[in-house]
């Protein structure tokens, strides 16, 4: 038996939080729009984000209104999000045991990006459903897990049809995958990424009690600079989405 994976983000805190204050990642483009469009912050909601890291999308909820509780398990994280403050209440606590929160207390329960780096998905789920008012809503979001499998998918550009394409080596069985932080760099940090398929979801969600209420894909924001395979690049950013959305009741 595998020993459970490290995946806390804790050593990468400072990077990350320096990393979000780009105005053109994806969060700020394409990811926070579509949160604040699906959870309608207000002042009568009650929110809870797991796996918050250094806190970017529970202080823009906090700022609309909403009463903005934050989990991570990295204490690094939470510090960061503590500097940067935002009316919301942050928590060091792993997503599998929420018991700083009471039964049926949350209007929305949200995980951005963050799942794919858990391990035991089925106690998170059902530690999700437990915190959730009857009515309650659960929003995640992914890479998406058809498009975008961990060192099993890439991007490919056919010379005759001047098309690019994605190609996958895998899909159906489920990975842990030891992910580099840094590249190329001489620093080295791993973090780990579990890929599941669709079906595996769905099979977590109906074992916590959920059904599954909306799914949206969601493209990405850039474009390519002037170029030969420039056209393709940018047709190509419209087909495949990088990032889903499970709304789950």
């Amino acid at each position: 038996m595998k020993k459970p994976a490290k995946t806390s983000w804790g050593k990468e805190a400072a990077w990350y939080a320096e990393h979000l204050t780009d105005a053109d990642t994806y969060h700020a483009k394409v990811i926070l729009p579509n949160i604040m469009r699906l959870v309608a912050p207000n002042k009568d909601q009650t929110v809870l984000e797991i796996g918050c890291g250094e806190g970017y999308f529970a202080r823009a909820l906090s700022k609309e209104g909403s009463m903005v509780t934050a989990a991570d398990i990295s204490p690094e994280l939470i510090a960061e999000a503590k500097k940067q403050g935002g009316g919301v209440a942050y928590v060091v606590s792993p997503a599998q045991d929420l018991s700083f929160a009471r039964d049926a207390f949350f209007d929305v329960v949200l995980a951005v990006l963050t799942l794919q780096n858990m391990e035991r998905l089925d106690l998170v789920m059902k530690e999700v459903r437990r915190v959730l008012k009857k009515e309650g809503r659960f929003l995640f979001v992914l890479n998406h897990p058809v498009i975008r499998v961990p060192k099993l998918s890439s991007w490919g550009y056919d010379e005759g049809s001047k098309t690019q394409y994605r190609r996958l080596d895998g899909y159906l069985s489920e990975r842990r995958t030891a992910i580099d932080m840094h590249p190329g760099e001489k620093r080295k940090s791993v973090t780990y990424s579990f890929h599941r398929s669709l079906q595996e979801y769905m099979k977590l969600l109906r074992g916590a009690g959920f059904s599954i209420t909306r799914l949206e894909e969601w493209i990405s924001h850039k474009t390519s600079e002037p170029g030969p395979r420039a056209k393709a690049e940018n047709v190509a950013r419209k087909e495949f989405p990088l990032f889903m959305m499970l709304e789950a009741m």
